[in-house]
């Protein structure tokens, strides 16, 4: 079951609300002996989490289907980029990780009961109920039930407080509706103001494709992401205003190219900038210092000096 997104959360009765969890989605199967991880891609995610697989087959029960999140605690919170380092080729480094970094199943949603009966179209009300007392039977640190209210109020405040990437809300009398958007998201928006320190050309092309990012941090420019949706009529007189800025330091930190969701094989191919433009953008979440996801480009600000765009804007 998926998310359609929304810019606020529904009013009215018969919804509840739960945390969006910066996690890799997956769902846990157990028949008999065997526990399948899945991402909710359809790939296998069972050998990058063998800690997970361990203990949930060593629950009595010998069938369900669960829908969760895997997420790994790291400084009273969660590191999605412990997450991205679970996904290597090495079963070593796997189970060494494992071990020193073990992962945790968010749990939110229960297909199949212990018991083999098919819950997908019970209402979310009895589902919930019922993985509320299969994970109570069980004392497993690594097995977690989300929070989850039925107050709009409180679910408003989960997203104003900022401590979540943003709150999903689902009808409590509604099926679990595979493959549909059958649930709203609400992402928690923020603004930055920072400079561009390099741009890359659209593949393929001569225009700009998207500008790379950059907060100062003691004097250094870090690189923290990218803004990419720039209109096309905008980008021809865009693209030779960045080439006249091309030649400068670019970023003096941080730089582009290092591990990061949007990392693929360009990410070494970038033109730094002397930095000089300001933009604001919007984003959703903060992830190991830099924006988790593409952030929209808001506006050009000549009125900001580049010295001013600090990192304390999403600490």
């Amino acid at each position: 079951m998926e998310a359609q997104s929304t810019e606020s959360l529904p009013d009215g009765p018969g919804w509840w609300f739960e945390p969006k969890w910066d996690g890799f989605r997956c769902l846990a199967f157990r028949d008999g002996a065997e526990v399948i991880l899945q991402a909710k891609s359809g790939k296998p995610l069972s050998r990058y989490f063998p800690e997970v697989v361990a203990w949930l087959s060593s629950l009595p029960e010998n069938g369900f289907a669960i829908d969760g999140e895997l997420l790994i605690p790291a400084d009273g919170t969660y590191s999605f980029e412990a997450l991205q380092m679970r996904l290597h080729p090495a079963e070593s480094r796997i189970r060494r990780l494992a071990g020193e970094t073990p992962a945790v199943l968010v749990v939110f949603d229960m297909l199949q009961a212990p018991d083999g009966a098919d819950l997908r179209t019970r209402p979310l009300r009895e589902r919930r109920t019922a993985l509320a007392r299969f994970v109570a039977r069980h004392d497993q640190p690594g097995l977690v039930l989300t929070q989850g209210t039925e107050d709009r109020a409180q679910a408003q405040a989960w997203l104003d407080a900022g401590q979540l990437e943003g709150v999903v809300a689902k009808r409590l009398d509604g099926p679990y509706a595979e493959g549909e958007r059958a649930m709203v998201k609400v992402k928690r928006r923020r603004t930055a103001d920072c400079v561009v320190g390099g741009f890359r050309y659209a593949q393929g092309g001569k225009l700009v494709g998207s500008l790379l990012l950059g907060l100062y941090d003691a004097g250094r420019l870090n690189h923290v992401g990218f803004t990419s949706g720039l209109a096309a009529a905008d980008k021809p007189e865009l693209t030779r205003r960045l080439e006249a800025l091309a030649g400068g330091s670019g970023f003096t930190g941080d730089a582009p190219g290092g591990p990061s969701r949007w990392s693929d094989e360009r990410s070494s191919q970038w033109t730094p900038l002397k930095p000089e433009l300001v933009v604001e953008v919007s984003f959703d979440h903060v992830s190991g210092g830099r924006f988790r996801h593409g952030t929209r480009l808001l506006r050009f600000r000549p009125d900001k000096a580049p010295q001013q765009c600090r990192m304390d804007q999403i600490a």
